[in-house]
């Protein structure tokens, strides 16, 4: 889990570290005893992959920090359990198809004894890993509102399990007397009031509320307050209390927790998406290369400026970003106040409408995709200046920032694209963003992609 959710690297490294070091260790003792990887040991290798993925999955190798004087000891009887549980079913089906008989009983009962040692070894690795993330900082900022038992506890957890990555600040509570725990009354940062400017103003990432829900008219004014930023936020309720019907529920190491709204690219989500943009923005680049280069050449020899137009605009959580363009205008603003491009712009250049018409102008994007600023599909990156006009007017505006920016989206397919020089306009670009969010998928961004496809020739609303 990753201050709510798992950590990307936790959640590749559930699912696919045990079962690869298990492949591999196969290979290694067919090689030692001078076998060919083919037939029946490749097959074994495929079932226990499958098999060890499902059995590994249930045990807490990451999570949780070594308890003093034990924990190294308890994390290699697990170990050895899961494995011996794996050992168990191969060779139970192994025995009642016969086909065990067909192997070479050194080479199993080699591997059976080289699998654990890779094991450690590879869990190992991956917790020195995160260590590594957590002292380069790579650690999520939290607080919670709700000075009570029910937060204490939530802070504890949090402390505890390591792998999320996640510090808590500190507390927020209106009630500051006797009725707070003693172990509190130093860490408590203010009133409810204070939670929005707290959180803008030190970057907060997580907001829990553990405050009873019997108090909901705070809560809602509080969960609307924080619109305005890109902080998670999670309700935290006390589940012997209340009867949950149908709510989206997580856990933080026991401690559950209701999203109020979050980013749909967590854990392994994270991993499909990252993977997708880095092949297809890679295969992409090298088909057209020769087009780009044709491109920046006609942008050299038709008009002065630079060839690439680099734009500060806002990316995932809010943090800025440049975004790179082909120069499709004689200016190049990228101030406090940038005027949008309209129909029949007198600052386009010949060359740029008919970049701008069939969306050429943004080819360049795919380098910001490599460099993982942002996504081939996704909401639409505005400048600066147009952020911080809107965030003020639409309710909700920033809650689009909670993926990474796109070269093309939900929004622009469905008539969104081009100027949006009403507040309707970027209203009605917003909304698709958010249900973007809501119904993420990688089918969903390829569908995307291919009527974007469509679009570019004939959609009359860009230039």
């Amino acid at each position: 889990m990753f201050g709510g959710y798992e950590h990307p690297v936790l959640s590749l490294a559930k699912r696919l570290v045990d079962p690869l070091l298990i492949f591999v260790s196969l290979i290694i003792a067919v090689s030692i005893e001078s076998r060919d990887f083919d037939g029946l040991y490749l097959l074994l290798g495929v079932f226990a992959f499958l098999v060890a993925a499902q059995v590994f999955d249930g045990f807490e190798f990451f999570e949780l920090p070594y308890p003093r004087n034990t924990g190294i000891v308890l994390h290699g009887r697990n170990l050895l359990v899961a494995w011996s549980v794996v050992l168990l079913i191969l060779a139970a089906v192994g025995w009642f198809s016969g086909i065990i008989r067909g192997f070479d009983q050194r080479v199993l009962l080699l591997w059976s004894m080289l699998t654990p040692v890779l094991l450690f070894v590879g869990h190992s690795a991956v917790r020195a890993y995160l260590d590594v993330l957590r002292s380069r900082g790579s650690i999520r900022r939290s607080i919670i509102v709700g000075a009570n038992d029910l937060g204490l506890k939530l802070a504890g957890r949090i402390h505890q399990q390591r792998s999320l990555m996640t510090r808590v600040e500190g507390f927020f509570d209106d009630r500051n007397d006797t009725r707070t725990d003693a172990k509190l009354k130093n860490v408590i940062f203010g009133g409810i009031a204070d939670v929005p400017a707290y959180v803008a103003r030190h970057e907060i990432d997580l907001v829990y509320i553990t405050l009873p829900m019997l108090n909901h008219p705070r809560v809602i004014d509080l969960v609307n307050s924080l619109r305005d930023t890109t902080a998670s936020i999670y309700f935290v309720p006390d589940v012997f209390m209340f009867d949950l019907v149908q709510a989206r529920l997580d856990n933080v190491n026991g401690i559950p927790v209701i999203s109020v709204f979050e980013t749909p690219l967590t854990g392994i989500n994270a991993v499909h998406k990252r993977a997708f943009d880095v092949a297809a923005s890679g295969m992409i680049l090298l088909a057209i290369s020769p087009l780009l280069l044709v491109i920046a050449l006609l942008v050299k020899l038709t008009s002065k400026g630079p060839v690439i137009f680099k734009q500060r605009r806002y990316g995932v959580d809010g943090d800025e970003i440049l975004v790179y363009k082909f120069r499709s205008m004689s200016v190049c603003e990228d101030g406090g106040k940038v005027t949008q491009a309209t129909q029949n712009d007198a600052r386009v250049t010949p060359l740029g409408a008919i970049l701008r018409r069939t969306s050429l102008d943004e080819l360049p994007q795919l380098l910001n995709v490599l460099q993982g600023s942002m996504s081939i599909v996704g909401p639409r990156p505005h400048a600066v200046a147009h952020n911080e006009h809107y965030r003020k007017l639409i309710h909700g505006y920033m809650w689009r920032h909670k993926v990474k920016p796109g070269i093309t989206g939900w929004a622009q397919i469905n008539g969104f694209r081009g100027e949006t020089d009403t507040i309707d306009k970027m209203e009605g670009r917003v909304i698709y963003d958010i249900a973007y969010l809501k119904n993420w998928s990688l089918w969903l961004d390829v569908m995307i992609i291919f009527r974007t496809l469509k679009l570019v020739l004939k959609d009359s609303q860009a230039y």
